[in-house]
């Protein structure tokens, strides 16, 4: 097998891959909008919730977005290999050139607006918390997503145990969720509460997350650029081989 025969396996084993990634990204896209009770559902309908917080719930819209730009991706890489079309090769260089260009400008996007969105996190806290107050308790829906969200991330309120203060459950049962004092089968009070050093609220718990995984994020973030900068010069290598072969 020569270099360009290489070049034409290895474009049509990564496309493989990129194909099926899309296939699965737009599944889990088109999931998150058909099911009515997934948490972005749940958290659209939180009373008092900033309005830009309606930009975060199209994540269901932008995932179905990527995966189908992701189908079409692999499978024009695919086939403009397999088929040795130039028209397909160089489409394929185009769409990821372009999406290159959009994740540059949306890195930068990010840096510059980044006080913007500690704003809105800013807002959102508030009426989480203001949701907490007023039906942790009392609405089902509300109180099982905060269960499961609290034992999923292993923490207790959106900032802490004191956002309990107020809602139904509180002031029925003087105490605190049994998830706020891990480790223990007596009654959730505020000693014990304050005592509970290892359990955090969720959103510090997320932050918390992020900034421990920033390198593991940073480099697959690079990994994924380094990956279209080889996938733009191997389909520009095969589309010139190819035309100089005909001509």
């Amino acid at each position: 097998m020569g270099c360009f025969g290489f070049l034409k396996t290895m474009m049509v084993f990564f496309n493989g891959i990129i194909f099926l990634a899309g296939a699965a990204i737009l599944g889990v896209g088109i999931w998150i909008k058909v099911d009515s009770g997934s948490i972005l559902s749940f958290l659209g309908k939180i009373e008092g919730a900033p309005e830009e917080l309606s930009q975060v719930l199209n994540v269901g819209y932008l995932l179905i977005a990527i995966g189908a730009l992701l189908l079409v991706i692999g499978f024009l890489g695919c086939c403009g290999a397999v088929k040795e079309s130039k028209c397909m090769l160089l489409l394929f260089f185009i769409i990821v050139l372009v999406v290159f260009i959009a994740e540059i400008a949306g890195a930068i996007v990010i840096l510059v607006f980044r006080p913007l969105a500690d704003e809105l996190f800013t807002k959102f806290g508030t009426a989480a918390v203001k949701n907490i107050r007023k039906d942790y308790g009392k609405n089902p829906d509300v109180t099982g997503l905060w269960d499961t969200t609290m034992s999923t991330l292993k923490c207790c309120g959106f900032y802490n145990s004191s956002d309990f203060v107020g809602s139904p459950y509180y002031e029925n049962n003087k105490q605190y969720p049994p998830l706020c004092c891990p480790g223990t089968d007596n009654p959730c009070n505020q000693s014990l509460a304050d005592s509970a050093t290892t359990i955090t609220g969720c959103f510090p718990k997320i932050k918390q997350l992020i900034d421990e995984n920033t390198v593991v994020i940073v480099g697959v973030a690079l990994g994924i650029a380094a990956l279209e900068i080889c996938a733009m010069a191997v389909s520009m290598t095969l589309y010139c081989r190819i035309k100089s072969r005909r001509d």
